[in-house]
């Protein structure tokens, strides 16, 4: 066997096996929030992008420090920490975010506050708490959930993102790592538990830093990955608030967190000119070879017309233009999108993964639709259920009253799947090669609806599986001969789906 191209840095490759070349997929799991894997010449079946699901709010923030400004919301899963009272030796999640006051126009108004980083956590995704943590003294009391405030940083903190830092010659006091703006530079936090922090050194000086910029550790690739806003001018010339620049998203890498490459602009496949405020990336943890992203689009219209007028929360808008024109003009949603480079990132043509909410006077607002960054495996609503994703969004942000954090759920793999409608449709695999004795699929159908999948070997013998029907998350495929998937493990091979009526969303042999 011989490598004729690695991609990923080194995780995923494309071989040669007896003159044919092949995607090596080995055991892990691929899904289908690209068209990568699919031979395009052959299928039939449309890439279809799916959107979460309101379930509530779980937070509001109507502490006295926090208020309507609250946001840039981050967290992960700690196994490591078993939660502010000790009571969770499985780990928690860990969430870190904004909390201030917006000053506004509106008649029973409030004055802004000062910015500071507070702190939350759950060990089920659902209830979330805000731990007295007697870090940081706010108005003569340290009963509060504050972690970082201007003292720390600065007085006008702008973001504060956090990870854990895994990469084995991290120093213990280094574990876990912020960054944040200070002086119109990216600068970058240690502590040893997630809840003490100091500043270290400067990660970045080329960009705008004003939204939630993203580092992390990519043990795949051993290496420093980091996301952050950047800006580009127009090539169109279009009028902007901002001096005719477009909000991008730019990356940088480093092996040792303290030199890092010159940040560039990350590249899209389609070729539409959008703004970004944020960018989310996270490598999706079910299939890690995936970076997945859902930043927030920003949509600034040039001038109030009737539209606006009709738009729910009318008056409230004007107000906020007496601050900024863009603050009346800009509304914000969110789309995704999927990377194997974490250069490259293609995004569904646009299409839009969280729209805002009908109309409430609160929303369809420049503040809409900032996700967090990271995804909590929770419960389904529905009991003995498979368990779902949830994604958390501020909403009312800007708008007198406090933030609230909603969570969202969306199907295990479910942001986006191979989709066949109420006609039969088909979908073929590039030549791969896998490893397993079993097949599993994460798929739905309806009742009337249908599934066979098809192993096709390199002489162009086929191994059909039965009719498959159901609506699971991880359903062994049974094969006509029950020996097929072991038979052609190791060996390249193309795959056929032919639907009707359903979906697959990820695959994985093992």
């Amino acid at each position: 066997m011989r490598t004729l191209l690695s991609v990923l840095f080194g995780m995923a490759m494309t071989t040669t096996l007896m003159g044919q070349e092949a995607y090596k997929m080995g055991g892990e799991r691929e899904c289908f929030f690209d068209d990568f894997l699919l031979d395009k010449s052959k299928t039939t079946m449309e890439l279809r992008l799916h959107h979460p699901v309101n379930r509530g709010p779980v937070l509001v923030h109507d502490a006295p420090w926090e208020g309507d400004g609250c946001g840039f919301y981050n967290f992960f899963f700690d196994d490591s920490y078993p939660g502010f009272d000790g009571s969770h030796p499985n780990g928690v999640y860990r969430m870190y975010y904004l909390a201030w006051q917006m000053p506004s126009k509106e008649p029973n108004g409030k004055p802004g506050t000062e910015r500071l980083v507070c702190y939350a956590e759950s060990a089920d995704g659902i209830e979330w708490v805000r731990p007295n943590l007697g870090i940081i003294e706010w108005n003569g009391s340290k009963e509060n959930n504050i972690i970082v405030n201007g003292d720390i940083i600065n007085p006008f903190i702008d973001n504060f993102m956090v990870f854990r830092d895994d990469n084995p010659a991290c120093k213990p006091e280094e574990r876990y790592k912020g960054i944040a703006i200070h002086q119109h530079k990216l600068w970058a936090c240690v502590g040893p538990d997630g809840l003490h922090f100091k500043t270290s050194h400067i990660i970045c000086s080329k960009g705008s830093f004003d939204s939630l910029n993203v580092v992390f550790w990519d043990e795949r690739a051993n290496i420093y990955r980091g996301y952050i806003r950047g800006g580009h001018y127009d090539p169109k010339g279009r009028p902007t608030s901002y001096g005719g620049v477009i909000r991008d998203v730019m990356y940088s890498e480093s092996k040792d967190f303290v030199n890092w490459t010159d940040p560039k602009q990350i590249e899209f496949t389609d070729d539409e000119d959008i703004a970004l405020y944020t960018n989310n990336v996270i490598p999706y943890f079910r299939a890690p070879q995936l970076y997945i992203g859902t930043p927030t689009r920003y949509i600034e219209r040039v001038e109030w017309n009737g539209s606006f007028e009709e738009l729910g929360g009318r008056d409230r808008r004007k107000r906020r233009m007496e601050m900024h024109v863009r603050y009346g003009l800009t509304v914000t949603d969110c789309i995704f999108m999927v990377s194997r480079d974490g250069k490259k990132f293609s995004r569904f043509d646009g299409e839009c993964f969280m729209p805002p909410e009908p109309e409430n006077g609160r929303n369809w607002i420049y503040g809409d639709c900032y996700p967090s960054r990271g995804f909590a495996v929770t419960p389904s609503i529905v009991p003995d259920s498979p368990d779902e994703l949830s994604i958390y969004v501020q909403g009312y942000s800007w708008m007198v009253d406090p933030v609230q954090l909603i969570r969202y759920s969306i199907r295990m793999d479910g942001f986006a799947s191979l989709h066949a409608a109420g006609k039969e449709t088909i979908a073929v695999t590039k030549p791969l090669i896998y490893d397993g004795k079993d097949m599993f699929i994460n798929f739905a159908t309806s009742a009337m609806g249908y599934l066979y999948v098809t192993l096709i070997d390199a002489e162009g013998n086929r191994y059909p599986s039965c009719e498959t029907f159901g609506n699971t998350v991880d359903r062994r495929v049974v094969f006509d001969d029950p020996e097929a998937v072991a038979k052609l493990s190791g060996k390249i091979v193309t795959i056929e789906f032919r639907m009707r009526d359903g979906d697959v969303y990820s695959m994985q042999f093992r």
